[in-house]
């Protein structure tokens, strides 16, 4: 493993951090302005940087070294995510020269576990750190998601960014995309949030993320509502005359937000199964209405709940990656044995 020293013959000014999440439920709600109930992970984004003229990176992940200027557009590589960063800020007035970073990241990049949103988030905390910019969390995230956004080109709600930037471990993030309100929920003690990963590798901007989103709009704009967040479960009369699959798409925002509201009220009454069976028709809402979830997520989830979870779902845009699951910790080992047992792809994290 080299060195930040090792690789651009200096020391580092600042060394920053940032975590993966996963998402515990309301799947797709985020670009909806609906509710979501991440919680970060402890997996780490890690940077180590100081001031440059442009960008200097080197990528451990990768073991490449790449450089850009500033003026240059988007090449459809990993730099993209840190040369948008350096964009925005100097969109917003920020006129940050550039950065000579260091990354090494444990998150990982195909899980769905917000890979790209603790790269953003890091390279924005040290790009604040390094030219003293007047920024808090809720801003890097916003600033994160407008990168991913308008440089990288993926259309990404705000979730992954918040959660990164504003969650804290041990805790789950009830967060109203709308307004950007949060509130934080312990974790219920005795249990763990186990992340399993399908191996089934799948890329953000090359799914059909986009194209829920497009579907969801034309169902707005059918309803007459600018967002699906202004409708509710009294709602879904109206969203079943809808063509398909819009009506689908629609009653998996509603019934996902609601299902959200119902997750925090149980976990704060102390009730896990009521959570776990929240989890359980989540899935089968993203399986059946949303249509993100793919076989193999399929046989991974029913894995884990005959081998004792609680609630268990894809996370994620779907489409591979990874599933989450809600397991008693003193029936954890009996319950990753099984679960490999029955589908040996399983990458516990």
């Amino acid at each position: 493993m080299s060195t930040f020293k090792e690789i651009f013959g200096t020391e580092p000014t600042v060394r920053v951090s940032a975590p993966g999440r996963v998402n515990l439920l309301g799947e797709h709600t985020d670009y909806n302005g609906g509710f979501v109930f991440p919680t970060p992970l402890s997996y780490q984004t890690y940077i180590e940087a100081a001031p440059a003229e442009g960008l200097e990176v080197y990528a451990e992940t990768f073991r490449e070294r790449k450089s850009r200027g500033l003026g240059e557009p988007k090449q459809g590589d990993w730099l993209d995510y840190l040369a948008g960063c350096v964009w925005v800020l100097r969109q917003h007035g920020h006129a940050v020269p550039g950065l000579r970073a260091y990354v090494h990241s444990e998150v990982p990049m195909t899980g769905g576990l917000s890979s790209s949103a603790a790269l953003e988030v890091a390279t924005l905390r040290a790009l604040r750190e390094l030219y003293q910019l007047p920024l808090d969390d809720v801003q890097i995230a916003l600033l994160a998601q407008q990168a991913e956004v308008e440089y990288v080109g993926v259309r990404c709600g705000i979730m992954d960014q918040m959660a990164s930037s504003v969650g804290r471990p041990g805790y789950a993030l009830l967060l109203d995309t709308r307004d950007l309100t949060t509130r934080l929920v312990p974790l219920p003690q005795g249990y763990r949030v186990a992340v399993v990963d399908s191996s089934v590798p799948r890329r953000l901007a090359e799914s059909g993320y986009n194209t829920r989103r497009s579907e969801c709009e034309q169902a707005c704009a059918l309803l007459g509502v600018q967002s699906l967040r202004e409708l509710s479960p009294a709602d879904l009369p109206r969203i079943h005359t809808l063509p398909e699959p819009l009506n689908r798409r629609a009653r998996h925002v509603v019934t996902e937000n609601q299902r959200v509201l119902d997750g925090v009220q149980a976990l704060e009454q102390g009730n896990v199964r009521r959570f776990g069976e929240l989890m359980v028709a989540s899935h089968a809402s993203l399986r059946d209405d949303y249509q993100v979830s793919i076989p193999e997520l399929d046989q991974l989830v029913e894995a884990e709940l005959r081998h004792g979870a609680v609630g268990a779902r894809l996370t994620g845009a779907g489409f591979g990656g990874s599933t989450v699951a809600l397991v008693e910790e003193a029936r954890y080992e009996e319950f990753k044995k099984g679960v490999m047992q029955d589908y040996p792809r399983a990458r516990f994290l």
